[in-house]
């Protein structure tokens, strides 16, 4: 009879650490089965059923019992990073009491698998300066498991994505390596799809009337400094007409209105991006006409009239004082860059032989790449591949969906370099009689 490995897949999103975990188990020639899912999100539910074909999804974690959940192996959780009490002991320990890590903490603790696997952003290492990490690292040694934990990056194990994230492993054996050798550098070309309809917005007209496929790889479009990687509105004329001297008046602002002089002057809280007046922006863009060059960019909508903003003392609806940025009447208004940059059709235009930034579900239908003689978006099956998973998932919702999903999932071949490891040890540590190998 050949040896299974039972796990539980808690906030389990669209099912990747899963999907890495059953890939490391076929790898290794050991079966696998998952006796638990639990996630809230109804769309990642129909997904995860659709996938994985599995009619019982477990609803709220902190709603389900220990003695509800069947004897497991292997503990998988991609768990949110909430704010930790700052309660805890003088050794600056915090409580997980009251954190979705507690409920792992608290299965763990009943269950006492063979092991696990966390993950998380790359900011939980410095949360509250390593407080919190090493608080979580610590509960886990009290039960009983061996930890190792490091930030990777997607990009060193064949996924064409700057992606950071920490990684907790624990098991009942030795602790495992999570030191990995990088893989050659992944190109965006690798995964793309071709053929697909391009856009053909105004915006995307003007974009490729001005620049050449070729001179578009790798350019944001944002209206903040970037230097040559840049393209900004005004570049484009997209609010308006705009002469060479209002450019030049642009890009000087765009980088004066950070200098901290400005609001040491104006006695406000130093913050990204100050309004300046005419007098101050005569100091390093003098002109005859310049009260009338900002006026009229004002006007067309690539700067704001306005009060500089500082940190002041306000009530909130419950009546209780809260510190925000409100504007100071009481100082002159000045001119500042309009900077949204959801504003735009796209933000970046990725270059097909370098790498994805870190994908997030507000920004991955804000990215363009080029298709042919045009530009358009990342297709759903564009961005799974993105995050590892194989070509017979699918996500049969809409693109906007599909994306709010996938950019809060896991990149399931790091998943799998990690679960292989779990997995080894564990077979390790089982008696020969008890298991034969499949493979």
């Amino acid at each position: 009879m050949s040896y299974k490995i039972k796990f539980i897949d808690l906030f389990a999103g669209i099912g990747g650490m899963r999907l890495g975990l059953e890939q490391a188990c076929k790898a290794l020639g050991v079966k696998s089965k998952c006796v638990f899912t639990s996630e809230i999100k109804i769309p990642a539910i129909q997904v995860y059923q659709n996938n994985f074909n599995q009619d019982k999804i477990w609803g709220d974690i902190t709603e389900i019992s220990t003695q509800q959940i069947p004897d497991f192996d292997i503990l998988l959780a991609g768990f949110p990073c909430q704010p930790f009490s700052s309660a805890g002991t003088r050794q600056g320990f915090l409580e997980t009491r009251g954190t979705l890590f507690f409920e792992i903490e608290r299965i763990l603790r009943d269950k006492s698998p063979f092991g696990f696997l966390l993950e998380n952003v790359e900011g939980l290492v410095q949360h509250d300066h390593g407080r919190t990490l090493a608080t979580i690292v610590n509960k886990l040694e009290q039960l009983g498991y061996q930890i190792t934990y490091n930030v990777l990056n997607a990009k060193d194990f064949g996924v064409p994505q700057e992606r950071k994230r920490v990684y907790i492993a624990g098991t009942k054996a030795d602790a495992i390596s999570l030191i990995f050798p990088k893989n050659r550098k992944p190109r965006l070309l690798e995964i793309l799809e071709t053929g697909c309809p391009t856009l053909q917005s105004n915006f995307f007209k003007k974009l490729l009337q001005q620049y050449s496929i070729e001179q578009l790889y790798g350019k944001s479009i944002r209206d903040k400094r970037g230097g040559e990687d840049n393209i900004h509105s005004w570049d484009l004329e997209l609010k308006g007409k705009v002469s060479l001297e209002q450019k030049e008046l642009l890009n000087l602002l765009l980088k004066q209105r950070r200098r901290k002089i400005w609001s040491a002057n104006k006695g406000i809280q130093w913050m990204d991006g100050i309004p300046l007046t005419v007098n101050e922006i005569s100091t390093f863009y003098p002109h005859v006409n310049l009260a009338k060059m900002l006026d009229d960019l004002a006007n067309k909508g690539y700067l704001k009239y306005e009060h500089p903003k500082d940190i002041q003392e306000v009530l909130n609806k419950d009546g209780n004082k809260v510190k925000k940025r409100e504007y100071r009447l009481d100082l002159p208004k000045g001119y500042n860059i309009v900077v949204g940059k959801l504003s735009f059709p796209v933000t970046k235009i990725l270059d097909p032989d370098d790498i994805a930034p870190t994908l997030v579900a507000t920004d991955m239908q804000k990215l363009a790449i080029v298709d042919g003689e045009g530009l358009r978006c990342l297709t759903i099956r564009e961005g799974l591949r993105l995050f590892g998973f194989p070509e017979d998932y699918h996500i049969n919702l809409p693109i906007t969906k599909a994306f709010e999903l996938l950019g809060n999932t896991v990149v399931v071949p790091v998943i799998r370099e990690i679960a292989e490891k779990i997995v080894i040890q564990k077979i390790l540590s089982v008696p020969k009689k008890e298991y034969v190998l499949t493979r």
